[in-house]
């Protein structure tokens, strides 16, 4: 990995993947900052980092990715208090809650917090992102998102029928779809800045423990099969190589390289043909605008020495 030294870095999450991303950028002399909702764990997270790495530049912040306001305020202290930002890594997930739940916007919660809570905050980061050094901006989709992974515009939100696996796999899909149309309008626009969509493939996180529950049949799969997930410091490898590698691409997407991308070490991933859909990336990103109350144009030209506040990057009604 290159070094990191000077680059200020923006990790979603607290455990698993993010957990090493952060733990492996800071050992390359980032300035992390790790964002996530539970003060306790990120706390936690911050010692481990500095008791593996000494005098580690690492701190932790508060933002649920369940709850817009929090995403507003998250971006505000940073536009505050930064000049700019590097590098942020989308990467924070909730995966298969067995019964449908939402988020304090009303939201499904995985298409709530997976993407929709991800796309606000690169909105509201994207002033800072463009002063970045090479800006990167890595969102992390999942294998799910192949296969029969669909954008369901008639029930985005899961109200008419909910199944865990088809909506969180609907979630990462439009994760995928996000970084790739970020990409693009970055261009279009001169935003200055790469995006790039990675997945760990297979890898023992706390994803299944967390939301469908260590005792349920996801949580028993992940706990007694747990030889068939690699570490997951191993599946945050694609993740560190989309942040850090000069060889990395933007509009590229990197998972593991072996065994139906399961496993093994960052190469490119195939994109499923469900997100090469522009004309569905264009909807999507319309729509996510209006249901998170952003307008990536306004962030972009947001300047900031203005006496803004959250409310400054939003489309207006």
């Amino acid at each position: 990995m290159p070094s990191q030294n000077g680059r200020t870095i923006v990790v979603t999450g607290t455990g698993g993947l993010g957990f090493h991303d952060a733990l492996a950028l800071a050992r390359a002399g980032g300035d992390v900052i790790i964002a996530g909702r539970n003060p306790r764990k990120g706390s936690d997270a911050v010692a481990r980092i500095r008791q593996s790495v000494k005098h580690a530049n690492v701190s932790f912040e508060p933002v649920d990715l369940a709850d817009l306001a929090s995403v507003a305020a998250f971006g505000q202290r940073l536009r505050d208090s930064r000049e700019r930002i590097d590098t942020l890594i989308n990467n924070a997930a909730v995966m298969t809650p067995p019964q449908r739940q939402t988020t304090t916007d009303g939201f499904e919660l995985q298409f709530g917090t997976n993407y929709l809570g991800h796309f606000a905050l690169t909105a509201h980061l994207l002033p800072l992102l463009r002063r970045g050094q090479d800006a990167r901006v890595i969102t992390l989709s999942s294998v799910a998102a192949r296969g029969n992974a669909t954008i369901n515009f008639d029930d985005l939100q899961a109200e008419k029928a909910y199944r865990p696996m088809p909506v969180y796999a609907q979630s990462k899909l439009a994760c995928l779809m996000f970084a790739l149309e970020l990409q693009r309008r970055g261009d279009e626009a001169g935003w200055g800045l790469m995006s790039i969509a990675a997945h760990p493939g297979i890898s023992r996180t706390d994803l299944l423990h967390n939301a469908p529950g260590r005792y349920s049949a996801q949580g028993l799969l992940r706990s007694i099969l747990w030889f068939l997930f690699q570490p997951a410091a191993q599946g945050a490898l694609p993740t560190l190589f989309a942040a850090t590698s000069p060889e990395a691409r933007g509009g590229r997407y990197y998972g593991p390289d072996r065994f139906s991308e399961t496993r093994g070490y960052p190469g490119e991933a195939a994109i499923p043909a469900a997100a090469r859909e522009f004309h569905v990336a264009r909807r999507l990103w319309d729509v996510s605008e209006t249901l998170a109350n952003v307008d990536f144009a306004a962030a972009a030209a947001t300047p900031l020495n203005a006496n803004s506040s959250g409310s400054s990057l939003a489309a207006e009604a």
